[in-house]
C-alpha cells in the first residue's frame, strides 16, 4: 500500500461519501476513497428515491448522464388492515416540469455512476478495500486508516466516516456508541420486474412518469413500520421495515412480513406476473435528532446514515446523506484552504453549518416522533387502521341502516378501542410530536 499522505480519506461509497468526495476533490483536495463492495453500489441493488435539488447543488447537469429511471408525479399514502386500505394521494401535473424534482433510480447503477464523478473530478477510488481500523497519533488525533490490504497504514489530515449505520470504524474507536436496535429499522427490498407498458398501464402513467406508495397499519402487526412501492421503468421496488428491536421482541421475520404485504389485496394486482430477480436488506437508521452521535473530532468527521441523518417521518434518506456529505467537504475545504489544522476547533466548522442546513432543522422539528411511535406501536400500526377501514366502510356500504345509527357505531368503536381520554391524549402527543 503506498505510503503517500491524502488531505482527506473517505471512508464509504454511498451518497454520503460520494457526495463528500466529491465535493473535495472538485475543489483540489487529495482524496481517497475506501469502498469494501467489489463497485460502488454493489451492495445496493434495490430502488431508492432521488431527491434532485440536492444533488443540483453538489452536480449542476447530473441528468445529463445520470442513470435515472422515472421522475414521479404521483404520491400515495396507504393505511392498511388486512383485507383494505384507506388512503390520500397527491397527483399534480406541476411534476412534468423540465427540471423534475424527485427520480426514482436503481442504487447499483446510480452509485456507479456518482462515483465516475468522483474520480474525474480527481479522486482516488480503491474498491475491494475494507478501512478495518482508524490510525491515532500520540495525541489521540485520527491521522489515517488500516485497511485489509497487505502494507502500511493511509495517512491523511482527516477521515470522512461515510460507513452507514453499521459502520464500525466510528464505534471500535470509541467515537459513537453502536446504535440502540429501536433506533434502527430492518428493512428487506425485492426487485420485481415488468415490462414498462405494464407499469404504465397498472399506476396511470405515461413516458418516464413516476409513482410512490408507502404504507402502514395491521401489514407491521402491531410494530412500528413501513411498506413501499416504487416504479422504475421496467422493474417495481417492493420492500418492508420494522424497527430492529420490535422484530427482536416478537420474534417476527422480516421475509414473512414481505410476502404478506407482496399477498395484500391492494398490493397483489400491480405485481401480478411479474419476476423476481433481486433481493436485499438493508439497516436504516430511525432513532432522529436524539440519536444523532458526535459528528466531529480530532481529524475525522461523521456523515450520512453513520450519523444517524435519517428523516423517518418523512422517509427522507438520500438528500440528508448527500448534503451532509457536501457540507463536511465544504467545510474541510474551508479549513484547509485556511492552513489550519483539521482538529475539533476548526471542525467543528461543519457542524455549524449542518445545523444551519435543512437537514437538522428538520430531524429537531421531529425530535419526539421516534419514541412516540416507537411506544405507541400498536395503537397507531393496528388499532387506529383498524377502526378508519371500519369508518370508511360503514361510511360508503348501503345497506338500509339509518346513517344516524352508523355514525354512532362508529364512534362507540373508537371509543370503546381507546376511550375518551385515550383518543384525546394520542391527538395531543402526535401534535406535539409534529410541530
Amino acid at each position: 500500500m503506498t505510503k503517500e499522505k491524502f488531505d482527506a480519506i473517505v471512508v464509504g461509497a454511498g451518497m454520503s461519501g460520494n457526495a463528500a468526495a466529491y465535493t473535495m476533490a472538485s475543489r483540489g483536495l487529495k482524496v481517497l476513497q475506501l469502498e469494501r463492495g467489489e463497485y460502488p453500489g454493489s451492495k445496493n441493488v434495490q430502488g431508492a428515491i432521488l431527491y434532485a435539488n440536492m444533488l443540483e447543488t453538489i452536480i449542476p447537469d447530473f441528468r445529463d448522464d445520470a442513470p435515472l429511471e422515472r421522475h414521479l408525479i404521483e404520491q400515495r399514502f396507504w393505511l392498511m388492515d388486512d383485507t383494505s386500505h384507506t388512503g390520500v394521494h397527491y397527483r399534480s401535473d406541476d411534476f412534468n416540469e423540465p427540471t423534475p424534482n424527485r427520480y426514482t433510480i436503481i442504487r447499483a447503477q446510480f452509485d456507479k455512476w456518482f462515483s465516475r464523478k468522483v474520480r474525474e473530478a480527481g479522486a482516488t477510488v480503491l474498491c475491494e478495500t475494507t478501512a478495518t481500523e482508524l490510525v491515532l497519533d500520540g495525541g489521540g488525533k485520527v491521522i489515517g486508516v488500516r485497511t485489509d490490504r497487505a502494507g502500511d497504514p493511509i495517512h491523511a489530515e482527516v477521515v470522512v466516516l461515510a460507513e452507514g449505520v453499521n459502520g464500525l470504524l466510528g464505534t471500535r474507536a470509541g467515537f459513537r456508541k453502536v446504535p440502540k436496535p429501536e433506533a434502527v429499522a430492518l428493512a428487506v427490498k425485492e426487485m420485481h420486474f415488468l415490462p414498462e407498458e405494464v407499469i404504465g398501464e397498472r399506476f396511470g402513467l405515461t413516458g418516464d412518469q413516476g409513482c410512490v406508495i408507502e404504507a402502514a397499519g395491521t401489514i407491521s402487526r402491531g410494530m412500528a413500520g413501513l411498506g413501499f412501492l416504487y416504479t422504475n421503468k421496467e422493474s417495481v421496488s417492493l420492500g418492508f421495515g420494522c424497527l430492529v428491536s420490535d422484530f427482536a421482541a416478537t420474534m417476527e421475520s422480516p421475509y414473512t412480513l414481505l410476502d404478506a404485504f407482496k399477498d395484500h389485496p391492494s398490493i397483489r394486482p400491480l405485481l401480478a406476473g411479474s419476476e423476481v430477480k433481486e433481493y436485499a436488506a438493508h439497516l436504516i437508521p430511525e432513532g432522529g435528532y436524539k440519536a444523532i452521535p458526535q459528528l466531529f473530532g480530532n481529524g475525522w468527521v461523521v456523515v450520512g446514515d453513520a450519523g444517524q441523518l435519517n428523516n423517518a417521518v418523512h422517509r427522507e434518506g438520500s438528500n440528508l446523506a448527500m448534503t451532509s456529505g457536501r457540507i463536511a467537504g465544504e467545510a474541510i475545504s474551508i479549513i484547509k484552504s485556511q492552513g489550519c489544522p483539521m482538529g475539533p476547533e476548526n471542525l467543528s466548522l461543519y457542524k455549524a453549518m449542518l445545523d444551519k442546513s435543512f437537514v437538522v432543522k428538520d430531524l429537531k422539528k421531529y425530535k419526539d416522533m421516534p419514541a412516540l411511535l416507537h411506544t405507541n406501536s400498536r395503537n397507531f400500526f393496528l388499532t387506529y387502521p383498524q377502526l378508519l377501514s371500519k369508518a370508511a366502510q360503514n361510511f360508503v356500504r348501503v345497506d338500509g341502516t339509518p346513517k344516524i345509527e352508523k355514525e354512532k357505531a362508529t364512534t362507540a368503536a373508537f371509543v370503546k378501542a381507546r376511550s375518551r381520554w385515550g383518543l384525546f391524549s394520542d391527538a395531543v402527543r402526535l401534535a406535539l410530536a409534529w410541530r
